[in-house]
């Protein structure tokens, strides 16, 4: 069968099963919406919460960086895979405990006040939307390759599926998808990984392939083939490292103090029973996450040694095959500028002639090396279920930012239960649109885009809540004052160089060195000192709120 008939059905498939879950599951209760009702087995939350985080991002976007970027790619490994340790140790158990739906929820209890929830509520929403949209052109990606739509209609598509069991089954529905999403992902990355792995070194574990010899030419490592490759075409050595150390730092730590900051990962931990659940959802899921981080860099040098040996120097009227078919919807692009029929992909912009789009790296990956219809047509559905999965837990963040954080504790408190669960499920349909709109229109590629969420959590949220928990002394000006500082200075910059001033986007023209998606951890230091000077400044915190803080901190 051809790879559109495997799609349709395994993307069918994996579809009827996502819908058929959300109206098992579907939410009764705005516990149910909010929090999965907060029975959620740790074992099971492990697995949604491994999905949760495993976004677009991590299964297509991070592999096609390191594809590009070599070594420099590898921020994207230690900021997300270190953020995730940083978050289940300092965060999630603390977190459960305080007992709330939301992070404007504690925001705005440990810090007593009204403005400051609002607050919480606009930076949550913010964040959401930039990493959503990363999210959504994931999709777009994948149905408008595999499914032959245009990436607007795979959007479309993508959008009707997540409205219909965010909406319908909130965080419970949500939760029982992704445990079945964790499944599908794993298995679409996992799988063609062991494929190619065998066939170029004759090792089924990707992670120890990576580091052995090509069985095409014995003695002769990998990682050396691809050094070779890559220099005789002009790039840099894939192992070496082309960034300044500084802006390597600044994004491995705005990535990992992001993430801990990330809404839709920490109101996972409010959806099991208690607070011992938590640490123990959160240990299942680092693991569930490792299998996936640890092959992608495998993945990343495959498909890069395929792709280099494919069509450097090849006759285009020759190009393989699956060249053309990501040729015909705009994700690499041939501009013969000699004129000669050939190809020339060389590091030098005035000669190369090939534009690959990054995010196309693991699903072209299986195609180059040749493997079978039904294992392309996997990664597709894998590819899908990992965007969908964060893309459902985003939107449902953004909902209940909206009903529960908004209207039930700010605007109007005496609204009944009903009345803000349906609240929930028209702002999450309103923001399953708006949604869809930035991943038609998206301000970058997904891992970059997502990049900048992590950066804006990183400026926001992650010292407030810190700081929450482990300074007794802090109060709602510091916290307040210092949010406000840490999300315009990093929005600031990142509009600057990305969208007013693109061209500028180089080394030399960074403060210190230090690139857009690297920002955030200056937002998150400019945070913290902002907050420590204004709250030694003003009134401390009242003894309900001192008292408060002693008891999350007890085991």
């Amino acid at each position: 069968m051809s790879i559109q008939v495997w799609t349709y059905i395994l993307v069918g498939l994996t579809f009827s099963l996502y819908i058929g879950i959300a109206l098992w599951a579907k939410a009764a209760s705005t516990k149910d919406f909010f929090v999965a009702g907060g029975d959620v087995s740790p074992l099971a939350n492990g697995m949604a919460t491994a999905a949760d985080w495993m976004s677009a991002a991590s299964f297509m976007g991070m592999a096609g960086i390191i594809s590009f970027s070599g070594r420099d790619g590898s921020v994207y490994l230690m900021g997300w895979t270190g953020g995730y340790v940083l978050l289940a140790l300092l965060l999630a158990p603390y977190l459960r405990k305080f007992g709330k739906f939301t992070v404007p929820d504690f925001i705005g209890d440990r810090y007593y006040s009204k403005n400051g929830r609002i607050l919480a509520v606009v930076c949550a929403i913010f964040i959401s939307f930039t990493y959503v949209a990363g999210q959504m052109r994931g999709v777009g990606v994948v149905f408008s390759r595999f499914l032959d739509v245009d990436i607007e209609l795979g959007v479309i598509i993508g959008m009707i599926i997540v409205f219909f069991y965010a909406v319908l089954g909130g965080m419970k529905g949500i939760t029982y998808t992704q445990v079945a999403q964790y499944c599908v992902l794993i298995f679409a990355f996992m799988v063609p990984a062991i494929f190619v792995s065998l066939m170029m070194t004759g090792n089924p574990i990707p992670q120890l392939g990576f580091g052995s010899d090509l069985v095409s030419e014995p003695g002769v490592s990998l990682l050396d083939k691809l050094d070779g490759l890559s220099t005789e075409l002009g790039f840099a050595a894939y192992t070496s490292g082309q960034k300044p150390m500084i802006d390597v730092f600044f994004i491995t730590a705005a990535l990992m103090v992001g993430t801990a900051g990330l809404p839709h990962v920490i109101v996972r931990f409010f959806t099991v029973p208690k607070v011992k659940d938590a640490r123990t959802s959160a240990g299942y899921a680092l693991i569930l996450i490792a299998i996936l981080y640890t092959t992608a860099p495998a993945i990343s040098a495959f498909a890069r040694t395929n792709l280099l040996q494919s069509v450097s120097n090849v006759e285009y009227a020759n190009v393989p095959q699956w060249f053309t078919n990501w040729e015909s919807i705009k994700l690499i692009k041939f501009d013969d500028k000699n004129n000669d029929g050939k190809i020339q992909y060389v590091a030098d912009a005035a000669q190369n002639e090939l534009t690959i789009d990054k995010d196309i790296m693991v699903l072209a990956n299986p195609e180059i090396a040749k493997l079978p219809n039904w294992v392309i047509a996997l990664v597709g559905a894998g590819a899908l279920a990992a965007a969908l999965s964060t893309a459902a837990g985003l939107l449902l963040v953004i909902s209940t930012s909206v009903a529960h954080d908004l209207f039930k504790k700010s605007i109007k408190p005496d609204i009944d239960e009903k009345r803000e669960l349906l609240i929930a499920r028209i702002a999450a349909g309103v923001a399953v649109v708006i949604a869809g709109y930035f991943g038609i229109n998206p301000p970058g590629f997904v891992a970059q885009v997502v990049a900048f969420a992590f950066g804006l959590a990183a400026s926001t949220f992650f010292p407030a809540i810190i700081m929450g928990i482990f300074s007794k002394r802090m109060n709602k000006e510091g916290a307040l004052s210092g949010i406000v500082v840490g999300l315009l200075f990093t929005v600031a910059y990142i509009v600057y160089f990305k969208f007013i001033n693109p061209e500028l986007n180089t080394a030399e023209n960074w403060w210190f060195g230090i690139s857009p998606e690297g920002i955030g951890t200056l937002g998150m230091i400019v945070n913290f000192v902002t907050a420590g000077l204004v709250s030694n400044f003003t009134q401390a915190p009242p003894k309900d709120v001192v008292d408060l803080v002693e008891d999350i901190r007890k085991p």
